[in-house]
């Protein structure tokens, strides 16, 4: 069988509202996650914009990235810890160099990944 591919659906006339930026689609796949564990049923078209994807296509393109050794798992921890607080790290607030840079690194990666996919404008 071959690769799974990414194929945007459309629903109606509504045109997808791409994400602004990794970080955005990243916290957007976080908030529904939360929402998941929290028993939310999860239906397209109830929110206040259309996204070109599902909450699942931006973590498998997460995981795509660590599979070709392009995200490491200290990038992972940070974008799961970080996701988890629905914040991005602030050394201000106390939180490391590190983390900031981490952060900054997977996003980066993904963002290329997404923009590709049309995920990002």
């Amino acid at each position: 069988m071959g690769r799974a591919r990414y194929i945007p659906r459309q629903t109606a006339e509504v045109m997808p509202d791409p994400f602004a930026s990794a970080e955005e689609a990243w916290l957007w796949y976080s908030r529904c996650q939360v929402a998941r564990l929290e028993g939310v049923r999860c239906a397209g078209g109830l929110g206040l914009a259309e996204r070109p994807c599902d909450p699942d296509d931006i973590v498998r393109a997460v995981m795509g990235l660590v599979r070709r050794g392009i995200l490491a798992v200290a990038h992972l921890s940070v974008l799961g810890r970080f996701g988890a607080r629905l914040a991005v790290p602030d050394p201000a607030a106390g939180d490391s160099q590190i983390d900031s840079r981490l952060w900054t690194e997977a996003l980066d990666r993904l963002e290329t990944v997404l923009r590709g996919k049309g995920i990002v404008a």
